[in-house]
Protein backbone atom coordinates (compact mmCIF):
# COMPACT_ATOMS: atom_id res chain seq x y z
CA UNK A 1 0.00 0.00 0.00
CA UNK A 2 1.17 3.49 -0.90
CA UNK A 3 -0.79 6.54 0.21
CA UNK A 4 -0.03 10.22 0.00
CA UNK A 5 -0.71 13.45 1.82
CA UNK A 6 -0.63 16.31 -0.64
CA UNK A 7 -1.32 19.72 0.91
CA UNK A 8 -1.25 23.01 -0.96
CA UNK A 9 1.16 25.45 0.75
CA UNK A 10 -1.18 28.43 0.71
CA UNK A 11 -1.22 28.92 4.49
CA UNK A 12 -1.01 27.06 7.78
CA UNK A 13 -2.06 23.41 8.05
CA UNK A 14 -5.72 23.58 8.99
CA UNK A 15 -7.43 21.06 11.23
CA UNK A 16 -9.19 19.34 8.33
CA UNK A 17 -5.88 18.91 6.54
CA UNK A 18 -4.29 17.59 9.72
CA UNK A 19 -7.02 14.95 10.01
CA UNK A 20 -6.43 13.94 6.38
CA UNK A 21 -2.70 13.61 7.08
CA UNK A 22 -3.43 11.56 10.21
CA UNK A 23 -5.82 9.17 8.45
CA UNK A 24 -3.29 8.55 5.67
CA UNK A 25 -0.54 8.02 8.26
CA UNK A 26 -2.65 5.62 10.34
CA UNK A 27 -3.64 3.66 7.23
CA UNK A 28 -0.04 3.34 6.06
CA UNK A 29 1.21 2.31 9.50
CA UNK A 30 -1.68 -0.14 10.00
CA UNK A 31 -1.07 -1.83 6.67
CA UNK A 32 2.73 -1.68 6.79
CA UNK A 33 2.61 0.58 3.75
CA UNK A 34 4.30 3.85 2.79
CA UNK A 35 3.25 7.47 3.07
CA UNK A 36 4.40 9.91 0.40
CA UNK A 37 4.43 13.62 1.23
CA UNK A 38 3.81 15.78 -1.82
CA UNK A 39 3.57 19.57 -1.76
CA UNK A 40 1.10 20.72 -4.40
CA UNK A 41 2.58 24.15 -5.04
CA UNK A 42 1.03 24.94 -8.42
CA UNK A 43 -0.75 28.03 -7.01
CA UNK A 44 2.01 30.41 -8.10
CA UNK A 45 0.89 33.41 -6.05
CA UNK A 46 0.10 31.81 -2.68
CA UNK A 47 2.55 28.89 -2.56
CA UNK A 48 5.57 30.11 -0.60
CA UNK A 49 8.57 28.45 1.08
CA UNK A 50 7.33 29.87 4.39
CA UNK A 51 4.00 28.10 3.97
CA UNK A 52 5.76 24.86 3.08
CA UNK A 53 7.77 25.11 6.28
CA UNK A 54 4.59 25.79 8.27
CA UNK A 55 3.12 22.52 7.00
CA UNK A 56 6.27 20.52 7.72
CA UNK A 57 6.48 22.09 11.18
CA UNK A 58 2.88 21.10 11.94
CA UNK A 59 3.43 17.51 10.80
CA UNK A 60 6.58 17.23 12.89
CA UNK A 61 4.76 18.56 15.95
CA UNK A 62 1.99 16.00 15.44
CA UNK A 63 4.75 13.38 15.10
CA UNK A 64 3.44 12.23 11.72
CA UNK A 65 6.46 11.06 9.76
CA UNK A 66 6.58 10.21 6.07
CA UNK A 67 8.50 7.65 4.04
CA UNK A 68 9.08 9.64 0.86
CA UNK A 69 9.31 13.35 0.14
CA UNK A 70 8.54 16.11 0.53
CA UNK A 71 8.18 16.24 -3.25
CA UNK A 72 7.40 19.62 -4.79
CA UNK A 73 4.87 19.31 -7.57
CA UNK A 74 6.51 22.13 -9.50
CA UNK A 75 9.74 20.12 -9.61
CA UNK A 76 7.93 17.61 -11.85
CA UNK A 77 6.90 20.09 -14.54
CA UNK A 78 9.03 18.37 -17.20
CA UNK A 79 7.27 15.05 -16.58
CA UNK A 80 3.89 16.77 -16.69
CA UNK A 81 4.80 18.37 -20.01
CA UNK A 82 5.82 15.03 -21.50
CA UNK A 83 2.50 13.46 -20.55
CA UNK A 84 0.59 16.45 -21.90
CA UNK A 85 2.42 16.31 -25.22
CA UNK A 86 1.70 12.60 -25.53
CA UNK A 87 -2.03 13.24 -25.14
CA UNK A 88 -1.94 16.04 -27.72
CA UNK A 89 -0.11 13.86 -30.24
CA UNK A 90 -2.58 11.01 -29.70
CA UNK A 91 -5.58 13.29 -30.16
CA UNK A 92 -6.79 12.69 -26.61
CA UNK A 93 -6.31 16.38 -25.81
CA UNK A 94 -6.54 19.53 -27.92
CA UNK A 95 -5.78 23.24 -27.88
CA UNK A 96 -8.77 25.48 -27.36
CA UNK A 97 -9.33 29.22 -27.06
CA UNK A 98 -12.91 28.75 -25.90
CA UNK A 99 -13.93 31.31 -23.30
CA UNK A 100 -16.54 31.07 -20.57
CA UNK A 101 -18.93 32.87 -22.92
CA UNK A 102 -18.26 30.27 -25.63
CA UNK A 103 -19.08 27.47 -23.18
CA UNK A 104 -22.25 29.28 -22.16
CA UNK A 105 -23.29 29.70 -25.80
CA UNK A 106 -22.61 25.99 -26.48
CA UNK A 107 -24.86 24.96 -23.60
CA UNK A 108 -27.58 27.36 -24.76
CA UNK A 109 -27.69 25.38 -28.00
CA UNK A 110 -27.15 21.84 -26.72
CA UNK A 111 -28.72 22.04 -23.28
CA UNK A 112 -27.52 23.26 -19.88
CA UNK A 113 -26.70 19.76 -18.68
CA UNK A 114 -24.72 18.88 -21.79
CA UNK A 115 -20.94 18.83 -21.34
CA UNK A 116 -18.94 21.27 -23.47
CA UNK A 117 -17.08 19.82 -26.46
CA UNK A 118 -14.68 22.11 -28.32
CA UNK A 119 -13.00 22.11 -31.70
CA UNK A 120 -9.19 21.76 -31.91
CA UNK A 121 -7.31 24.98 -32.57
CA UNK A 122 -3.71 25.85 -33.31
CA UNK A 123 -3.00 27.29 -29.88
CA UNK A 124 -4.57 28.14 -26.54
CA UNK A 125 -5.28 26.23 -23.38
CA UNK A 126 -5.36 22.44 -23.49
CA UNK A 127 -8.56 20.47 -22.89
CA UNK A 128 -8.88 16.74 -22.33
CA UNK A 129 -11.31 14.90 -24.59
CA UNK A 130 -14.11 13.28 -22.62
CA UNK A 131 -15.75 10.31 -24.36
CA UNK A 132 -19.27 11.10 -25.55
CA UNK A 133 -20.70 7.84 -24.31
CA UNK A 134 -20.56 5.93 -21.07
CA UNK A 135 -19.60 7.13 -17.61
CA UNK A 136 -16.69 7.38 -15.22
CA UNK A 137 -17.43 5.42 -12.07
CA UNK A 138 -15.55 6.38 -8.93
CA UNK A 139 -15.20 3.44 -6.57
CA UNK A 140 -15.05 4.97 -3.11
CA UNK A 141 -14.22 2.85 -0.07
CA UNK A 142 -16.32 5.11 2.18
CA UNK A 143 -19.12 6.35 -0.05
CA UNK A 144 -19.56 3.44 -2.43
CA UNK A 145 -19.81 3.95 -6.18
CA UNK A 146 -20.51 7.37 -7.68
CA UNK A 147 -21.31 7.50 -11.39
CA UNK A 148 -20.47 10.53 -13.53
CA UNK A 149 -22.13 10.36 -16.95
CA UNK A 150 -19.81 11.61 -19.67
CA UNK A 151 -22.57 13.45 -21.48
CA UNK A 152 -22.75 15.88 -18.56
CA UNK A 153 -19.00 16.48 -18.20
CA UNK A 154 -17.21 19.37 -19.95
CA UNK A 155 -13.92 18.65 -21.66
CA UNK A 156 -11.81 19.88 -18.73
CA UNK A 157 -8.97 22.36 -19.15
CA UNK A 158 -5.78 20.55 -18.12
CA UNK A 159 -3.13 23.13 -19.08
CA UNK A 160 -2.81 26.85 -19.57
CA UNK A 161 -1.92 28.46 -22.86
CA UNK A 162 1.74 28.63 -21.80
CA UNK A 163 1.82 24.86 -21.35
CA UNK A 164 1.83 24.82 -17.54
CA UNK A 165 -0.52 22.11 -16.34
CA UNK A 166 -3.41 22.58 -13.94
CA UNK A 167 -4.12 20.87 -10.65
CA UNK A 168 -6.23 17.91 -11.78
CA UNK A 169 -3.73 16.93 -14.45
CA UNK A 170 -0.63 17.25 -12.28
CA UNK A 171 -2.24 15.31 -9.42
CA UNK A 172 -3.19 12.42 -11.66
CA UNK A 173 0.28 12.14 -13.21
CA UNK A 174 1.97 12.39 -9.81
CA UNK A 175 -0.28 9.70 -8.29
CA UNK A 176 0.41 7.44 -11.25
CA UNK A 177 4.19 7.86 -11.18
CA UNK A 178 4.34 7.46 -7.39
CA UNK A 179 2.41 4.21 -7.54
CA UNK A 180 -0.25 5.52 -5.16
CA UNK A 181 -2.68 2.71 -4.38
CA UNK A 182 -5.13 4.63 -2.16
CA UNK A 183 -6.11 8.30 -2.39
CA UNK A 184 -7.57 9.36 0.96
CA UNK A 185 -8.70 12.98 1.05
CA UNK A 186 -11.59 15.27 1.95
CA UNK A 187 -15.06 14.97 0.50
CA UNK A 188 -14.64 18.41 -1.09
CA UNK A 189 -12.34 16.75 -3.65
CA UNK A 190 -14.99 14.32 -4.87
CA UNK A 191 -15.89 16.51 -7.85
CA UNK A 192 -12.22 16.48 -8.93
CA UNK A 193 -11.99 12.71 -8.93
CA UNK A 194 -13.73 11.93 -12.25
CA UNK A 195 -11.47 14.44 -14.02
CA UNK A 196 -8.40 12.81 -12.52
CA UNK A 197 -9.62 9.32 -13.37
CA UNK A 198 -10.20 10.45 -16.98
CA UNK A 199 -6.64 11.80 -17.10
CA UNK A 200 -5.28 8.53 -15.69
CA UNK A 201 -7.16 6.47 -18.23
CA UNK A 202 -6.06 8.71 -21.09
CA UNK A 203 -2.34 8.72 -20.22
CA UNK A 204 -2.32 4.97 -19.59
CA UNK A 205 -3.83 4.50 -23.05
CA UNK A 206 -0.86 6.32 -24.61
CA UNK A 207 1.75 4.35 -22.71
CA UNK A 208 2.23 6.26 -19.46
CA UNK A 209 1.99 3.76 -16.60
CA UNK A 210 0.02 1.35 -18.77
CA UNK A 211 0.33 -1.45 -16.24
CA UNK A 212 -0.40 0.63 -13.14
CA UNK A 213 -3.82 0.06 -11.58
CA UNK A 214 -6.09 2.98 -10.80
CA UNK A 215 -5.88 3.97 -7.14
CA UNK A 216 -8.76 3.29 -4.81
CA UNK A 217 -10.42 6.43 -3.48
CA UNK A 218 -11.75 7.31 -0.05
CA UNK A 219 -13.33 10.71 0.51
CA UNK A 220 -13.47 11.70 4.18
CA UNK A 221 -16.55 13.44 5.62
CA UNK A 222 -16.33 17.18 6.06
CA UNK A 223 -15.62 18.77 9.44
CA UNK A 224 -18.27 20.96 11.02
CA UNK A 225 -18.27 23.04 14.18
CA UNK A 226 -20.46 22.23 17.19
CA UNK A 227 -23.26 24.26 15.57
CA UNK A 228 -23.30 21.97 12.53
CA UNK A 229 -21.87 24.63 10.20
CA UNK A 230 -18.67 24.31 8.20
CA UNK A 231 -15.63 24.52 10.47
CA UNK A 232 -14.05 27.98 10.56
CA UNK A 233 -12.11 30.30 12.86
CA UNK A 234 -15.30 31.31 14.65
CA UNK A 235 -15.33 27.84 16.20
CA UNK A 236 -11.92 28.35 17.87
CA UNK A 237 -8.49 27.19 16.76
CA UNK A 238 -8.34 26.67 13.00
CA UNK A 239 -4.79 25.41 12.47
CA UNK A 240 -2.34 22.98 14.03
CA UNK A 241 -0.07 25.82 15.10
CA UNK A 242 -2.96 27.49 16.94
CA UNK A 243 -3.62 24.26 18.82
CA UNK A 244 0.05 24.00 19.76
CA UNK A 245 0.15 27.64 20.88
CA UNK A 246 -3.00 27.06 22.96
CA UNK A 247 -1.14 24.40 24.95
CA UNK A 248 -2.56 21.17 23.57
CA UNK A 249 -0.48 17.99 23.57
CA UNK A 250 0.23 16.39 20.17
CA UNK A 251 -0.79 12.92 21.38
CA UNK A 252 -4.15 14.26 22.58
CA UNK A 253 -4.71 16.08 19.28
CA UNK A 254 -3.91 12.89 17.35
CA UNK A 255 -6.36 10.95 19.50
CA UNK A 256 -9.13 13.53 19.07
CA UNK A 257 -8.67 14.04 15.32
CA UNK A 258 -8.73 10.27 14.77
CA UNK A 259 -12.23 10.14 16.28
CA UNK A 260 -13.60 12.77 13.88
CA UNK A 261 -15.47 10.60 11.42
CA UNK A 262 -13.91 7.32 12.52
CA UNK A 263 -14.81 4.98 15.34
CA UNK A 264 -12.83 2.27 17.07
CA UNK A 265 -15.89 0.04 17.16
CA UNK A 266 -16.37 -0.06 20.94
CA UNK A 267 -17.02 3.61 21.82
CA UNK A 268 -13.49 3.93 23.19
CA UNK A 269 -12.43 7.57 23.54
CA UNK A 270 -8.93 7.59 25.01
CA UNK A 271 -6.72 5.65 22.62
CA UNK A 272 -2.95 5.63 22.47
CA UNK A 273 -1.32 6.20 19.10
CA UNK A 274 -0.38 2.54 18.89
CA UNK A 275 -3.99 1.54 19.59
CA UNK A 276 -5.13 3.88 16.80
CA UNK A 277 -2.66 2.26 14.41
CA UNK A 278 -3.77 -1.22 15.41
CA UNK A 279 -7.48 -0.47 14.97
CA UNK A 280 -7.60 1.91 12.01
CA UNK A 281 -9.42 0.86 8.85
CA UNK A 282 -11.18 2.90 6.18
CA UNK A 283 -14.25 0.70 6.53
CA UNK A 284 -14.96 2.33 9.90
CA UNK A 285 -14.94 5.86 8.51
CA UNK A 286 -18.40 7.42 8.51
CA UNK A 287 -20.02 9.14 5.55
CA UNK A 288 -21.61 11.75 7.81
CA UNK A 289 -19.96 15.08 8.65
CA UNK A 290 -17.88 15.05 11.82
CA UNK A 291 -18.04 17.79 14.46
CA UNK A 292 -14.90 19.40 15.81
CA UNK A 293 -15.62 20.65 19.33
CA UNK A 294 -12.72 22.33 21.10
CA UNK A 295 -14.47 21.86 24.45
CA UNK A 296 -14.25 18.09 23.98
CA UNK A 297 -10.65 18.37 22.79
CA UNK A 298 -9.78 20.36 25.92
CA UNK A 299 -11.40 17.70 28.12
CA UNK A 300 -9.43 14.95 26.37
CA UNK A 301 -6.24 16.99 26.62
CA UNK A 302 -6.83 17.29 30.36
CA UNK A 303 -7.06 13.51 30.60
CA UNK A 304 -3.68 13.23 28.89
CA UNK A 305 -2.13 15.92 31.09
CA UNK A 306 -3.22 14.16 34.26
CA UNK A 307 -1.78 10.87 32.99
CA UNK A 308 1.70 12.30 32.39
CA UNK A 309 4.43 11.72 34.96
CA UNK A 310 5.05 14.97 36.83
CA UNK A 311 8.61 15.27 35.55
CA UNK A 312 7.46 14.92 31.95
CA UNK A 313 4.66 17.45 32.38
CA UNK A 314 7.15 19.80 34.03
CA UNK A 315 9.50 19.47 31.06
CA UNK A 316 6.69 20.37 28.67
CA UNK A 317 5.38 23.28 30.73
CA UNK A 318 8.88 24.69 31.18
CA UNK A 319 9.42 24.49 27.42
CA UNK A 320 6.00 26.09 26.80
CA UNK A 321 6.48 28.96 29.29
CA UNK A 322 10.23 29.45 28.91
CA UNK A 323 10.57 29.27 32.70
CA UNK A 324 12.53 26.85 34.86
CA UNK A 325 12.20 25.42 38.35
CA UNK A 326 8.48 24.74 38.08
CA UNK A 327 8.24 21.12 39.26
CA UNK A 328 6.63 21.79 42.68
CA UNK A 329 4.09 24.16 41.14
CA UNK A 330 3.35 21.68 38.35
CA UNK A 331 2.77 18.93 40.90
CA UNK A 332 0.13 20.95 42.75
CA UNK A 333 -1.48 22.21 39.52
CA UNK A 334 -1.65 19.02 37.47
CA UNK A 335 -5.18 18.08 38.53
CA UNK A 336 -6.55 21.54 37.74
CA UNK A 337 -5.26 22.29 34.26
CA UNK A 338 -6.50 21.10 30.88
CA UNK A 339 -3.81 22.64 28.65
CA UNK A 340 -0.22 23.75 29.08
CA UNK A 341 -1.47 27.31 28.67
CA UNK A 342 -3.67 26.93 31.76
CA UNK A 343 -0.67 26.56 34.05
CA UNK A 344 0.68 30.10 34.21
CA UNK A 345 -2.65 31.89 34.82
CA UNK A 346 -3.24 29.40 37.64
CA UNK A 347 0.20 29.30 39.27
CA UNK A 348 2.25 32.16 37.81
CA UNK A 349 1.54 34.50 40.71
CA UNK A 350 3.39 32.10 43.02
CA UNK A 351 6.53 33.06 41.10
CA UNK A 352 5.94 36.61 39.87
CA UNK A 353 4.04 37.95 42.86
CA UNK A 354 0.36 38.74 43.37
CA UNK A 355 -1.69 40.13 40.53
CA UNK A 356 -4.06 43.03 41.07
CA UNK A 357 -7.73 42.08 41.01
CA UNK A 358 -9.75 44.94 42.56
CA UNK A 359 -12.95 42.89 42.55
CA UNK A 360 -11.26 40.09 44.46
CA UNK A 361 -9.90 42.53 47.04
CA UNK A 362 -13.28 44.19 47.46
CA UNK A 363 -15.04 40.84 47.81
CA UNK A 364 -12.66 39.11 50.19
CA UNK A 365 -10.49 41.71 51.93
CA UNK A 366 -13.16 43.74 53.63
CA UNK A 367 -13.40 44.02 57.41
CA UNK A 368 -14.25 40.36 57.99
CA UNK A 369 -11.69 39.12 55.48
CA UNK A 370 -8.91 41.21 56.97
CA UNK A 371 -9.78 39.96 60.45
CA UNK A 372 -9.59 36.38 59.21
CA UNK A 373 -6.29 37.13 57.52
CA UNK A 374 -4.83 38.46 60.79
CA UNK A 375 -5.80 35.21 62.48
CA UNK A 376 -4.25 33.22 59.62
CA UNK A 377 -0.99 35.16 59.89
CA UNK A 378 -0.79 34.43 63.62
CA UNK A 379 -1.60 30.74 63.17
CA UNK A 380 0.96 30.23 60.39
CA UNK A 381 3.63 32.01 62.42
CA UNK A 382 3.23 29.47 65.22
CA UNK A 383 3.45 26.26 63.16
CA UNK A 384 6.50 24.11 63.78
CA UNK A 385 6.69 22.87 60.24
CA UNK A 386 5.51 24.51 57.04
CA UNK A 387 4.55 21.59 54.86
CA UNK A 388 1.08 21.11 53.39
CA UNK A 389 -0.20 19.14 56.40
CA UNK A 390 1.02 21.79 58.84
CA UNK A 391 -0.61 24.57 56.82
CA UNK A 392 -3.88 22.65 56.64
CA UNK A 393 -3.85 22.09 60.40
CA UNK A 394 -3.16 25.78 61.11
CA UNK A 395 -5.95 26.98 58.83
CA UNK A 396 -8.29 24.41 60.36
CA UNK A 397 -7.76 25.92 63.79
CA UNK A 398 -8.59 29.38 62.45
CA UNK A 399 -11.83 28.09 60.87
CA UNK A 400 -12.82 26.33 64.09
CA UNK A 401 -12.00 29.27 66.37
CA UNK A 402 -13.88 31.75 64.18
CA UNK A 403 -16.82 29.43 63.52
CA UNK A 404 -16.33 30.28 59.86
CA UNK A 405 -16.90 28.47 56.62
CA UNK A 406 -13.65 27.28 54.97
CA UNK A 407 -13.95 29.73 52.07
CA UNK A 408 -14.22 32.66 54.52
CA UNK A 409 -10.66 31.87 55.56
CA UNK A 410 -9.20 30.34 52.41
CA UNK A 411 -10.29 33.05 49.97
CA UNK A 412 -8.89 36.07 51.87
CA UNK A 413 -5.62 34.15 52.15
CA UNK A 414 -5.69 33.25 48.46
CA UNK A 415 -6.28 36.87 47.46
CA UNK A 416 -3.44 37.95 49.73
CA UNK A 417 -0.86 35.56 48.32
CA UNK A 418 -1.91 35.54 44.64
CA UNK A 419 -3.93 38.71 44.12
CA UNK A 420 -6.93 36.78 42.80
CA UNK A 421 -9.39 34.03 43.61
CA UNK A 422 -7.85 31.26 41.51
CA UNK A 423 -4.75 29.26 42.40
CA UNK A 424 -3.62 25.71 43.02
CA UNK A 425 -4.76 24.20 46.32
CA UNK A 426 -4.42 26.73 49.13
CA UNK A 427 -2.42 24.43 51.45
CA UNK A 428 -0.09 23.48 48.62
CA UNK A 429 0.32 27.08 47.46
CA UNK A 430 1.18 28.39 50.92
CA UNK A 431 3.64 25.55 51.53
CA UNK A 432 5.31 26.22 48.19
CA UNK A 433 5.77 29.92 48.98
CA UNK A 434 7.26 29.13 52.36
CA UNK A 435 6.84 30.80 55.74
CA UNK A 436 8.66 34.06 55.04
CA UNK A 437 7.19 34.81 51.62
CA UNK A 438 3.68 33.94 52.77
CA UNK A 439 4.02 36.25 55.78
CA UNK A 440 5.38 39.02 53.57
CA UNK A 441 2.48 38.76 51.13
CA UNK A 442 -0.11 38.68 53.92
CA UNK A 443 1.46 41.77 55.53
CA UNK A 444 1.46 43.59 52.18
CA UNK A 445 -2.22 42.76 51.63
CA UNK A 446 -3.15 43.97 55.14
CA UNK A 447 -1.21 47.19 54.68
CA UNK A 448 -3.07 48.00 51.49
CA UNK A 449 -6.22 50.06 51.83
Amino acid sequence: MRVRFAPSPTGALHIGGARTALFNWLLARHEGGELVLRIEDTDRERSTPENVEQILDALRWLDLDWDEGPILQTARSQRHGEALQALLEAGRAYHSNATAEDVKAYKAIHGADRGFRGEPQAEGAVRLRVPDDGATVVHDVIRGETRFEHVHLDDPVIARGDGSVLYNFAVAIDDLDAGITHVVRGEDHLSNTPKQVLVLEAVRAVGFGADAPLPEYAHLPLLHGPDGKKLSKRHGAASVQELRDAGYLPEAVRNYLALLGWGAGDDATVLSTQELIDRFTLERVSRNPARFDEVKLKWLNGVYIRSLPTDELTRRIEAFTGREGLERAVRISQEKIHTLADFWPLAGSLFDGPTDDPKARERWLGEEGRAALLDVAAALEQTRGFDEASVEEALGTVIERRGAKPREVYQPLRVAITGGTISPGIFESVALLGREETARRIARALARR
